[in-house]
């Protein structure tokens, strides 16, 4: 037995919550458990392991493999130790001869059906199986085995099409575990058993192979697998691993804690860690499987310099590359001014890297120009909750939906793009919270097994602000509002002057009709729903519901995305659904660390912690630390810093894990941007589409081979550790700690720890977070200092706001000005797929392009139909700023009028076409609405041509850099 993977006590049964509490006799040991536990898991609380395959404590109990039989005194039978509650008095014996007789004959019956390869087999060391013959001292099979004992199952064709894990039906016990698991943890309802009797065997859909089915590949049925029947193709590979690491995902907000399995430095596989407060030991393909891309042969781990992006790369030692990016950066400065060059902090690196780099900006540089990818996505949910609430983070833990009655989703595809939330947000729904569902697609939340939206209301793309004033109007005119809530906690001027806005008849659902494309009914009813947790409003208002509100980036990237962030807060303010569990406002953040490149001083007028660069006090504290006078003014944001490097005064920048060419909008426009600076410094594993337009580029390290800690979308502080060195030599903080010290810089840290400690000190939101915190609690959520409990705060705003009193803001609804014209009749809209991820640098190298190998364009049949577009046709999109060429999908899942894309795959070029059209307060760009014409072309985009000669010259330049010395020119 390989004793350091089974570290997880297995209860068998799932924790009950009761304020009652029995005691009962179990072999002879008294335990106290809380009513409705089952004996099973109260057995092990006494330390008593009662032998089981059908039964783990992430499924409800099911009783069907019949080895946990007990014996309860006064009492016939043997019942199954899961599904036996305990209860007061009872007596129970786990071990008799009786039992020991039953559980052999079971065993026997299993073993009879089962290859008896052990040794070879994949699951050998790490078998339940295995295990639980060995305990019940299974010495024969008096049937025989296989061929020997009639019909049996043992020569069952092997499924191999999935390519993370493989489906052996041989080795099947049909435990069920695998379609509960599919059923109860991921809610996706893929798995079945198929036939009767003795020819019962685990199916994908209807008997079909895993790729054909409607399996996500979320992996928790091969978690759930107590045999080798569910395998994971790299434990078949590389064998059993001999120890494991805690650490955190690198890709979603989410913030999944994982156990990577390692031997010794190679990563056999990554398991989810059950005490993981964000995923409680689920995950998603991603995570669990799509971590190859680590060690793929495209990383680039050798420094490399050139003059002009048009000459081919040169591999130099570090001291080389660093030396000469620093004499570059002074060289500009000495030459166009201190704020001629800036830098980019990444949302996929550690929060004690991204602090690093603005460290560096400000400090080193001198200057303020400092941003994230936050201002693409996030930055209308800081400013709009810090401006309403007070704080620019959700209010709530992800397990806090649990106790919600009312969900609205609002902007956020959370199935496809926070998979795991997803999950655990459908386990409510089945259990009879309502959904309200505000997105112009018909997502999978809309309907899907066992779920079924209460209201879709699918507005138009561009109209948010008008539907959120309009359920707004029907919450005050219909006296709706929590008067009690608003009164003691929030500021009474804003608020009356809030209402009398919304109250006007032109912010009605009727009047407002026409442009949200949303029927006022169905908008009324949703209004009454989430006030009430009734369509009609007839749920008793003295029990008010818990109602929650989740959004996404179908909310920021508008025009007057912060204006909507202010609605949100208005609402949720406005019923009392702040401050306790079950409700709240809560953004879903799209990158692993995106929250903590924000909490670390990422944006260029906020130092760490949210602080204005313009507070002396607060500069002064900083100024002290670092050593250094502080410029007071903000500096550039991302698209400041393109238009400055066009007019010719922004000419050098540091971009450290961000892929700005690919992501941000109109692509043009950035490229054109890139190529007027004279030094850009790219930090990345690949040779992203940024990286080709760089003239040094130094090798950064991925999540796996780093220390450190990543911040998730619940505040949510957790550790990153290093499984592996570092590829290229260093990780990236000592990669900016280098670059630094060149520049003339002192920076001295021996490790992030350090780092840590620094930024406890310096910001109030983190002064009680520390690695030994961190690894004693396993996590911490900030604010976390003196003020809060140990771990932090699990909910923020409960007795009152960060600000004092909620504020409200008035929402006006202001149309876009990105209007549909008889040139450009529709309207397209963005989003993500499960298999890929952001840019999909990572996911684009892993077998996960077996799922999604391409963006496409979905269209409506009726659109379809008037431009004589069929399924799979190539199609060009053009728009005011760029055209490119896609292939299309006809469905319905989006309306008549709207389009709607990914943005995975670079030659797709999808930012080609969207505008420069951004929020009014951050400059988030407005990529959820592009006025576009579409129709069936023979050829790529001028663009696509462009860029596949472009792309190719530069993987030549790269491949001139890899050749062997003295191999060029041959």
């Amino acid at each position: 037995m390989l004793d350091h993977l089974k570290h997880d006590i297995d209860h068998g049964t799932p924790r009950r919550e009761s304020t009652e509490e029995v005691t009962l006799e179990i072999d002879g040991f008294p335990v106290t458990v809380p009513k409705g536990t089952s004996l099973m898991r109260a057995a092990v609380d006494a330390g008593i392991k009662v032998p089981k395959l059908c039964a783990t404590d992430s499924l409800e109990p099911f009783g069907s493999c019949r080895l946990c039989l007990v014996e309860v005194e006064g009492r016939k039978g043997f019942p199954a130790s899961c599904t036996t509650p305990a209860e007061a008095g009872m007596k129970v014996k786990t071990q008799t001869p009786k039992l020991q007789d039953l559980r052999k004959g079971v065993m026997e019956l299993y073993i009879s059906d089962h290859p008896l390869d052990c040794l070879t087999c994949s699951a050998n060391g790490n078998c339940e199986l295995q295990d639980m013959a060995g305990v019940t001292g299974l010495r024969n099979v008096r049937y025989g085995v296989g061929a020997a004992a009639g019909a049996h199952h043992c020569d069952s064709k092997k499924d191999e099409s999935n390519p993370y894990f493989t489906y052996d039906p041989s080795k099947c016990i049909v435990c069920n575990r695998c379609v509960r698991a599919c059923e109860e943890t991921q809610g996706t309802f893929a798995l079945t058993i198929s036939g009767r009797g003795f020819e019962s065997r685990v199916s994908p859909g209807q008997d079909q192979p895993f790729m054909e089915s409607e399996c996500v590949s979320c992996g928790a049925c091969v978690e759930a697998c107590p045999t080798a029947t569910l395998q994971e193709k790299s434990v078949i590979w590389l064998g059993q691993p001999e120890h494991s690491v805690i650490t955190t995902c690198a890709y979603c907000g989410v913030g999944c804690g994982f156990k990577a399995e390692m031997k010794g430095t190679q990563v056999v596989r990554m398991v989810p860690w059950k005490d993981g407060k964000a995923n409680e030991g689920h995950s998603c393909v991603k995570g669990r499987f799509a971590w190859g891309y680590a060690t793929h042969q495209d990383r680039i781990t050798k420094p490399m310099i050139r003059a002009s992006i048009q000459d081919p790369w040169q591999e130099v030692s570090w001291e080389v590359a660093l030396n000469h990016a620093a004499s570059e950066f002074r060289r500009i400065q000495a030459k166009h001014g201190k704020d001629s060059i800036g830098g980019i902090t990444s949302s996929r690196c550690t929060n004690e890297e991204t602090y690093l780099v603005q460290k560096l900006i400000r400090a080193a540089f001198g200057n303020n120009n400092v941003d994230t990818c936050a201002r693409v996505c996030h930055s209308p949910t800081g400013y709009g909750l810090g401006q309403t609430l007070g704080t620019s983070a959700g209010t709530q833990t992800f397990k806090s939906v649990e106790k919600a009655d009312v969900i609205m989703v609002i902007g956020a595809n959370p199935s496809e793009a926070h998979p795991v939330f997803a999950s655990r947000m459908k386990r409510r729904l089945r259990e009879g919270a309502k959904l309200i569902v505000v997105d112009p697609r018909r997502i999978d939340l809309v309907k899907s097994p066992h779920i079924q939206a209460a209201h879709h209301l699918q507005l138009k793309p561009g109209t948010n602000v008008a539907v959120i004033t309009a359920l707004a109007h029907v919450i005050v005119t219909e006296g709706l509002v929590n008067e009690a809530y608003v009164a003691e906690r929030c500021d009474p001027k804003s608020f009356n002057q809030w209402r009398e806005f919304v109250a006007r008849p032109e912010n009605s659902p009727e009047a407002l009709e026409a442009a949200s494309g949303v029927p006022a009914a169905e908008l009324r009813g949703a209004a009454r729903l989430y006030a009430t947790g009734a369509s009609d409003g007839t749920a008793a208002v003295t029990r008010r519901p818990n109602a929650a509100i989740y959004y996404g980036l179908g909310v920021t990237e508008h025009s007057q995305g912060s204006t909507m962030v202010m609605g949100i807060a208005n609402l949720a303010m406005a019923t009392g659904n702040v401050g306790r569990e079950g409700v709240g406002v809560n953004p879903l953040r799209g990158q692993n660390n995106v929250q903590g490149s924000c909490d670390m001083g990422s944006f260029p007028h906020e130092l760490p912690g949210y602080r204005h660069i313009s507070d002396s006090t607060v500069r002064g504290q900083f100024e002290a630390a670092w050593g250094v006078t502080l410029n007071p003014e903000p500096g550039l944001r991302i698209p400041n810093m393109f238009d400055a490097a066009l007019s010719g005064s922004f000419k050098g920048l540091y971009c450290e894990g961000e892929d700005i060419v690919q992501s941000d909008p109109n692509t043009k426009h950035v490229a054109a941007a890139m190529m007027a600076m004279e030094c850009v410094v790219v930090q990345d594993i690949f040779l992203n589409e940024t990286a080709k337009y760089a003239h040094v580029f130094l090798p950064g390290s991925s999540f796996l081979e780093k220390d450190g800690t990543f911040t998730n979308a619940e505040r949510r502080i957790s550790r990153v550790r290093k499984v592996m060195p570092p590829l290229a030599g260093y990780a990236d903080w000592e990669v900016t700690q280098k670059l630094a010290q060149a520049l003339g810089y002192p920076m001295d840290y021996k490790n992030p720890e350090e780092i840590m400690a620094e930024i406890a000190a310096l910001t109030p939101t983190f002064a009680g977070v520390s690695y030994e915190k961190i690894e004693r609690l396993g996590s911490v959520q900030w604010p976390c200092n003196e003020h809060t409990e140990e771990a932090g705060t699990p909910i923020m705003h409960v007795d009152k706001f960060v600000r004092g009193k909620g504020r409200f803001i008035i929402t006006q609804y202001v149309p876009t000005d990105e209007k549909v014209t008889l040139r450009f009749p529709l309207l397209l809209t963005t989003g993500r797929i499960l298999s890929q991820y952001n840019v999909g640098a990572q996911t684009r190298r892993t077998p996960n392009n077996q799922w999604h190998s391409e963006d496409r364009l979905e269209i409506h049949p009726h659109d379809a139909e008037e431009r004589g577009i069929k399924d799979d046709d190539w199609v060009g999109i053009a728009s005011r700023a760029g055209d490119t060429v896609l292939r299309a999908t006809v469905t319905e899942r989006v309306q008549p009028g709207v389009v709607y894309t990914t943005f995975h795959f670079p030659e797709s070029g999808a930012n080609v076409i969207t505008t420069d059209n951004s929020d009014w307060a951050t400059n988030c760009p407005e990529y959820k609405v592009t006025a576009v014409q579409v129709m069936p072309v023979q050829q790529p985009s001028e663009w696509q041509r462009e860029y596949s000669r472009f792309n190719q010259a530069q993987q030549d330049a790269l491949q001139q850099a890899r050749q062997p010395e003295g191999a060029h020119g041959k």
